[in-house]
């Protein structure tokens, strides 16, 4: 099915392309400014009466997962075409702002079904609501969602409210407000939101995670996380594509504007709003507004429009977050600075240090075959006992085909032949609710501090004390 409006033209200059993993700067609705992230509100309403704690919760089995995909420029194509590939999948529906994508990602979905399989996939393009008559007429089982960061809330929320699971590109949402919406709807429809933060299931982080349960480096004490990821590039995206709408947030916004990656996999090390430990406050500080200015001048005329753009974002943002046992964890953001990629993904114990970008370990008496002390890193070359030793069971399972498959070296498969396993098995996720606005809140937390010179922020309790009882993520089998 196609959906076209008289309101097309309008909504393209607004949003610059829905489906392009793309965003402009304006909100959900295609009109203002940028959320006023800032204003942060951290009031707790009580649970109502039909809601119900999200935290284990486990769905009712679905022997085949009926999907829907909204978005499919740049995150959203390669999460339909392989869930096309997963077993007990079907792609039901595809919607996108522009027709040539959601054409495209129908036909590789197509493709991949090999026989009867998502050969009979509704589209829904050309209008600013095509997604929402998409979940009311196909009524999805699950929906994905990868769309511009200011349309992840409204979508997910309603998403839920039609019946369907959430499955969202990260951050979750860019508001505390939008957080306890979020959670509100989740908890009153007893459906599945999940930011779909795929860190998490790569090859280190899944074999660090194994380690720290098995106690390795002891107690866990301080952390280190980050995105540092130079994408001056996007810039590129004029008017449509992931530039368009992302550099307008560079320039209205200055805090950390993407925590998730690095924080993930160390939160949940950490068992973070799980059962041991929660996050309690933060600070955070912002480096001067430089790089992005200069690009700007350098490569574009001085009349264009990303000159006319006052870029406020520091280069890079430096946070440090308080726990309740009182540990500590750095989380660093940096899209702008011409300096190699890294996540950092530390994790220091009382008996060793795990580290990645250049993937290392040491420990304490050092480690087997390798070192006599933990003076010394003990490299990934030098490491084949450790991956003997500690693999993780599920990437043991999983990798060969992950990395056939590809994706961010095959963590993006295995998250998404997880999601399907969970809803087919009837047992919880990965990752939950909770923990998708704990990583979000990072952002409008960080600049909230930034604005006020470093004052610390407080997380609100998204579980309302629950986390306390909530079971630490295990090792999947």
């Amino acid at each position: 099915m196609t959906i076209l409006k008289d309101s097309r033209r309008n909504f393209l200059k607004l949003i610059g392309g829905l489906g392009v993993g793309t965003v402009t700067g304006f909100n959900a609705r295609g009109r203002g400014a940028l959320s006023p992230s800032t204003e942060v509100k951290n009031v707790v309403s009580p649970r109502s009466a039909r809601a119900r704690y999200m935290g284990d919760y486990a769905a009712l089995k679905l022997e085949t997962v009926r999907c829907a995909f909204i978005g499919v420029g740049s995150r959203g194509p390669g999460h339909a075409r392989q869930i096309a590939e997963i077993e007990g999948s079907e792609v039901v529906a595809i919607s996108d702002l522009y027709e040539d994508l959601a054409k495209k990602s129908a036909g590789e979905c197509k493709e991949k079904g090999r026989g009867q399989r998502h050969q009979n996939i509704d589209l829904y393009y050309g209008s600013e609501d095509g997604w929402k008559k998409m979940l009311q007429e196909v009524k999805p089982d699950a929906v994905f969602i990868s769309t511009p960061w200011a349309l992840h809330a409204p979508m997910a929320i309603e998403a839920m409210k039609q019946g369907a699971h959430a499955f969202v590109e990260v951050p979750l949402a860019l508001t505390i407000e939008e957080m306890w919406d979020i959670i509100k709807t989740s908890e009153e429809t007893q459906k599945h939101c999940m930011m779909m933060e795929n860190v998490n299931y790569g090859r280190e982080e899944l074999m660090y995670l194994n380690m720290c349960r098995q106690g390795v480096i002891g107690e866990l004490i301080h952390g280190e996380a980050a995105y540092i990821h130079e994408l001056r590039g996007q810039m590129e995206d004029i008017d449509r594509g992931t530039g368009s709408w992302r550099t307008h947030h560079y320039a209205k916004r200055n805090g950390n504007l993407y925590p998730t990656h690095g924080l993930g996999p160390v939160a949940q090390y950490m068992n973070l709003a799980r059962t041991e430990d929660n996050f309690t406050r933060m600070v955070s500080f912002s480096s001067p507004a430089k790089g992005r200015k200069a690009y700007a001048m350098k490569n574009y005329d001085a009349d264009h429009k990303w000159n006319k753009l006052d870029f406020k974002g520091g280069d890079i943002n430096t946070s440090i977050i308080k726990t309740t046992l009182g540990r500590t964890v750095m989380v660093q953001w940096d899209e702008t600075s011409p300096r190699p990629y890294s996540r950092l993904n530390l994790i220091q114990g009382t008996k060793g240090t795990l580290a990645g970008f250049p993937t290392r370990i040491a420990l304490e008496g050092g480690v087997e075959g390798a070192t006599d002390s933990h003076h010394d890193w003990v490299y990934e070359d030098q490491m084949q006992r450790i991956y003997e030793k500690y693999e993780h069971p599920l990437y043991k399972r999983l990798g060969e085909v992950a990395r056939k498959m590809g994706g961010h070296g095959g963590m993006d498969f295995i998250m998404r032949y997880r999601i399907i396993e969970c809803l087919r098995k009837g047992i919880p996720l990965d990752q939950n609710l909770y923990e998708g606005c704990f990583w979000s809140a990072v952002g409008p937390l960080s600049e909230k501090s930034v604005k006020e010179e470093g004052a610390p922020q407080a997380f609100p309790d998204f579980t309302r004390g629950e986390w306390k009882n909530t079971k630490p993520l295990s090792i999947v089998q």
